[in-house]
């Protein structure tokens, strides 16, 4: 798969996370709050909403969400959290492989979307079934020495 944006790959690492089993609206939300920081603050922000001590703000699909102090309507996120962390830490091992410094990088680009639906049946009475689908997600960072 093709990354969907291209910036100088002497200065930039990227990672790719394909088929994460999470919500791509959680993760959607998740990496808009993490977009633009520098990589030690995002990593930061990451635990903190696994141990649900800070809240994610939720700017789409948060109808009937209930606010948190301060942000609005937002949640704890949790495993679209755990799930984005791990393809962070990956592009951050890839900047150390590539010989740049992961203290000066920042998130330059962070995308989700939908990945495939992994089909299942939910066994019911009678002889029937019911859909029983789990969707993936994917995630694409880029981290940019500035």
């Amino acid at each position: 798969m093709k990354y969907s944006r291209y910036l100088d790959p002497e200065k930039t690492a990227r990672a790719y996370g394909r088929d994460l089993h999470c919500s791509p609206k959680h993760a959607e939300n998740v990496a808009r709050a993490i977009k633009g920081m520098k990589v030690k603050e995002a990593q930061k922000l990451l635990e903190e909403v696994i141990a649900l001590k800070k809240p994610i703000p939720f700017k789409t699909h948060n109808t009937e969400r209930a606010h948190k102090s301060g942000i609005g309507p937002g949640g704890y996120p949790v495993k679209a959290s755990q799930k984005i962390l791990e393809v962070l830490k990956n592009a951050i091992n890839n900047a150390e492989y590539k010989g740049l410094d992961p203290d000066n990088m920042v998130i330059a680009h962070i995308s989700t979307y939908k990945g495939r639906v992994i089909e299942n049946y939910m066994p019911r009475a009678m002889g029937r079934s019911s859909a029983w689908n789990e969707r993936t997600t994917n995630v694409e960072i880029i981290i940019e020495e500035r």
